[in-house]
């Protein structure tokens, strides 16, 4: 069941996000297909109907109280099954929330009686909401997995143990019921899906020609513009990138119509529909479905544009009076015949030829493009359409030529052909961007600066503009596609000497068609082809479009199967082109979906880092294990890769490679530690393996890079206070507070302000090695950083100091100026300085002195400018800020007059409980003014706050009461002066 719903089922986000199952024909079929499976377990296996799942199955349902029947205890709160084991319901029904636990087949079965025709939405809802069912119901050891499944022989190995015989049996005949229905389901999808009637890239491209043909800025015209969101166009003749064509999506289109918005369309083998457009800021595309499916872009763009369908029903008739009468045929500008009619009539290639025609009497031009005059959507078009535009006079004219000189020019065409076609997917997006704005705006500006919003700068229009190196490695590849094996390798060595670390050089070898070349190269048997082409790709994927090309190529999946050669010169070059390619979120889910990351890992294992008297052999293997934890550190960004990581093993061989004492070893491995341990996993098997102590260790090294990336893994693992207590144990507070004497190194004071912020948490880190060292004094000092990064980790580490520290007050009013220091960071545009810089003066306002001096400069109206804040985290931290100023009385009146209580009331209205419970103390404070009284009354706290009433959190009930409490007073004291 597990794969069904993986491969099978339709989500409305593939790969992204939780998703929801679409209501389909086919996932509706498998629906009922798990509905059938749920019954027939329950009436045919009894056995396994009683099996007790090893996690309850758990989503939101629909059900009402009243479904339930004799069978359930029913209460105003909860429903239960009366069946239990060991006093635990078999069942679980929480009514407020809605939420239901399961625990059986047998008790999923009644449910789904109980549904009645809600029956399809109630599995669907536990579907969502239990990805892998599999794994709740048997344990984690059967999650659905890529691979080998090795889930039937641990059963086997249960049963033959003995231990616990019948248990291990039912839930092996469990297991293979599941198996079977999974193929069942698979089989089911199948047949579904083959009887679909499925789009086809060439129609799709027929179709697109055609469309783009007629369109323009014309009132007539079918639209403004319709363009790929890519110009790279796989063999296949796809343009959707690899990883989504398993996916049947076969290009992206931008589509401008005369009467809607921007439309963003997704051409698939299942039809033609709108997607979520491109992420903002970002290169890459929503693929989640809006709206319907429809059969072609035709139909498509009929129901969602009236214009569209009005014009083309004009062209349609046009062209039928053409067809009559061809001798009194004009310029078709905007004739576009719809689907219908080229099935019953002309085929496109008459369209096509008939462009063309009326082509040729268009004046000749020499130029390859005229930016001034040509529209965003045809920026780029292919050079054999503009040499159609040529006339026999400009032929006659080129015969007359030097013939030298004629190929040498054919020559460059043809590489400036190439080179605009090939993998210019984000150029694309931008040029498709600037086109939004409309092409008279585009036209209207000159050529210059056209040119300084597009990303092509250095492929310049004009050949003589072109390094020498650009043409020296076209001709450098030709040789690579002749396929001698020593013309080959001459030529990669050739190409190795020119200065790959060069912009120019990197983007001509990928115009003139060289990665596809190289790729090619790597899935041959010629270990040195292979070396020499992985030697010249490391160096050129460290540019971001090369590697996208690459990822986009295949070249990844070949990457990973190399990992697996025995030749380890092989392994260090393919890891590190990995480690250079997998800095995008698409390569390194790629790398992970063909196996990368257990491959990686196996890299990992190498002899000790400590021995002596290494040989040869050894040496290599250790560098192996460098480039493994290279490429290691770029995959670890990925929420999934950590977890692959830890289930590869990876977390020992990290620890064994921590303590080498070769610094281009530790980088890459502290860096895929400080990376990892966001996750609770991670911190813990830090903690247990002793790595604490090496990160410790690292940050007395002499290269500052590899001190930033051990501050930053304390960082993140002193969440935990046992590893904080580690951190003292092993002395490590000195070298972090000495880390703060590097002014120059703004990412290094980041990371080690951060470290020492957690670890002042625990008292005793404040009391030893902060105070003493003199730690909270230079922590002061770095807020006079101009960095915002620095500022807000200093303002942050500074909090628990204050709070921990025996004389916090004293010590404070000891820095000189530095109150005003902090008061003045209040006018940071940085949400995350401002944030630390109230929860610091919240701290600060604690002390009656302090609070005075800092009211003195002015914190109070500072703080009220703040309150119209949306963030969160800025509001929790000066909401405390508020309610500790409001200790001093004349504060409260002067936050009533700098206009911040009303905005405050407002905060009550956040999902985040940490946000109340701080503004309903700050509101409790300000409530003991009368006029503050009023304004909340005015914007209805007594509602607001009577509502959090119900929360479990003691000092929000306390804060939210008194508040109330002062509200009613003045309230029934207005009454009473009504009264008399």
């Amino acid at each position: 069941m597990g794969v069904a719903l993986t491969r099978a089922a339709q989500w409305t986000a593939a790969g992204i996000g939780v998703g929801k199952l679409e209501f389909t024909p086919l996932n509706v079929t498998l629906l009922n297909s798990i509905i059938k499976f749920v019954e027939y377990v329950s009436s045919k296996h009894p056995q396994e109907a009683a099996f007790v799942f090893r996690e309850p199955l758990e989503w939101t349902s629909k059900l009402e109280i009243s479904a339930f029947g004799s069978d359930y205890q029913i209460s105003k709160k909860t429903v239960v099954s009366k069946e239990n084991i060991d006093g635990s319901a078999l069942m679980n029904f929480v009514v407020s929330t809605g939420v239901i636990k399961v625990s059986t087949f047998n008790q999923l079965a009644k449910l789904l009686e109980i549904a009645q025709k809600e029956r399809l939405k109630e599995t669907q809802a536990c579907l969502e909401a239990n990805r892998d069912p599999i794994a709740k119901i048997l344990g984690p050891s059967f999650a659905t997995v890529e691979g080998e499944d090795k889930s039937m022989l641990r059963l086997l190995e249960k049963v033959k143990k003995g231990d616990e015989v019948s248990q291990a049996e039912v839930q092996m005949k469990l297991f293979l019921l599941l198996q079977q229905l999974d193929m069942q389901l698979l089989n089911t999808s199948l047949q579904k899906i083959s009887q679909e009637v499925r789009l086809n890239p060439q129609a799709i491209k027929n179709d697109m020609q055609l469309l783009q043909s007629f369109s323009g800025e014309g009132d007539r015209t079918v639209l403004k513009s319709i363009n790929y969101t890519s110009e790279y166009e796989f063999s296949n003749g796809c343009r959707a990138p690899p990883w989504r064509q398993v996916h049947g999506d076969i290009c992206y289109l931008i589509i401008e119509t005369h009467d809607t918005d921007t439309l963003y369309v997704t051409c698939s083998t299942a039809g033609v529909f709108l997607n979520g457009g491109l992420i903002k800021d970002s290169e890459d595309i929503i693929y989640d479905k809006k709206g319907d499916i429809y059969k072609d872009l035709i139909t498509f763009l009929k129901e969602k544009s009236s214009t569209f369908a009005e014009n083309l029903t004009r062209i349609q008739q046009n062209f039928t009076l053409q067809k009559k009468a061809p001798t009194s045929r004009k310029t078709m500008k905007t004739e576009v015949p719809t689907n219908e009619e080229l099935d019953q009539s002309e085929k496109f290639s008459d369209y096509q030829d008939k462009n063309k025609l009326e082509r040729k009497k268009t004046p000749p031009k020499l130029k390859i493009r005229d930016t001034k005059k040509e529209e965003p959507s045809h920026m780029h078009k292919n050079l054999e359409v503009s040499h159609q535009k040529f006339s026999k006079d400009d032929k006659i004219q080129a015969k007359d030529q030097d013939p030298k000189k004629i190929k040498q020019d054919k020559e460059k065409d043809e590489i400036i052909t190439t080179g605009k076609y090939r993998c210019m997917a984000s150029h694309e997006k931008k040029i498709l961007r600037a086109g939004s704005i409309g092409s008279e705006e585009l036209s209207d500006s000159s050529s210059e600066s056209e040119e300084e919003q597009q990303d092509m700068d250095r492929q310049q229009e004009s050949n003589s503009d072109l390094p020498s190196e650009y043409w020296q490695i076209q001709k450098v590849v030709k040789y690579l596609k002749g396929g001698n094996q020593t013309a080959t390798v001459i030529a990669l060595c050739s190409m190795k000497d020119f200065n790959l670390a060069s912009e120019s050089c990197q983007l001509a070898i990928r115009d003139v068609g060289g990665l596809e070349v190289l790729i090619n190269l790597l899935d041959t048997e010629e270990t040195k082809c292979k070396v020499g082409s992985l030697k010249i790709l490391k160096e050129i994927s460290k540019n971001p479009q090369i590697r996208r090309c690459l990822a986009e190529l295949g070249g990844l999946e070949i990457m990973v199967k190399i990992l697996d050669s025995s030749n380890k010169d092989l392994k260090c070059l393919a890891a590190e082109t990995i480690a250079n390619i997998a800095r995008f979120r698409r390569a390194r889910q790629t790398v992970r979906l063909h196996g990368g990351i257990r491959r990686l890992v196996g890299l990992l294992d190498c002899v000790p880092m400590l021995s002596a008297n290494l040989n040869a052999e050894q040496v290599k293997d250790i560098e192996v294990a460098r480039c493994g934890a290279l490429a290691l550190w770029s995959c670890s960004k990925s929420k999934k890769n950590k977890t692959a990581i830890r289930r590869s093993g990876g977390i020992p061989l990290l620890a064994c490679l921590l303590k080498s004492t070769h610094e281009n070893m530790l980088i890459p491995v502290v860096g895929t530690l400080q990376e990892c341990a966001s996750e609770s996993s991670y911190r813990l098997a830090i903690r247990t393996e002793n790595m604490v102590k090496d990160l410790v260790r690292n940050l007395n090294s002499e290269s500052q890079e590899l001190q930033m990336h051990c501050a930053r893994a304390i960082f993140k693992c002193a969440e935990d206070e046992a590893t904080r207590n580690l951190v003292r144990a092993h002395n490590g507070l000195g070298p972090l507070v000495k880390l703060f004497s590097k002014p120059d190194n703004k990412e290094l004071l980041a990371a080690a302000t951060g470290a020492v912020w957690k670890c002042a948490i625990s008292m005793e880190n404040v009391d030893r090695i902060i105070e003493s060292l003199d730690g909270v004094r230079l922590l002061w000092s770095l807020l006079k950083k101009p960095n915002p990064d620095i500022q807000a980790s200093a303002a942050w580490a500074i909090c628990p100091c204050i709070e921990n520290a025996k004389e916090a007050g004293e010590m404070v009013r000891s820095f000189v100026g530095g109150l005003e220091l902090i008061v003045n960071l209040l006018k940071s545009d940085n949400i995350e300085v401002l944030a630390s810089v109230c929860a610091a003066l919240a701290k600060i306002a604690m002390d009656e002195e302090n609070l005075a001096v800092i009211t003195d400069h002015g914190v109070v109206p500072m703080l009220s400018s703040l309150t119209y804040t949306r963030d969160d985290t800025l509001r929790q931290h000066l909401a405390d800020a508020v309610a500790c100023c409001c200790k001093w009385g004349n504060n409260r009146v002067a936050f009533g007059e700098n206009g911040a209580v009303a905005p405050l009331v407002h905060y009550l209205k956040s999902k985040n409980p940490l946000v109340h419970r701080a503004t309903a103390e700050a509101l409790h404070q300000l409530s003991f003014d009368p006029k503050n009284c009023i304004t909340m009354h005015e914007n209805g706290v007594v509602k607001l706050l009577l509502n959090l009433m119900e929360s479990t959190d003691e000092d929000l009930q306390e804060a939210a009461a008194g508040c109330i409490s002062n509200i009613r007073r003045l309230a029934l004291a207005n009454e009473k002066a009504r009264y008399k």
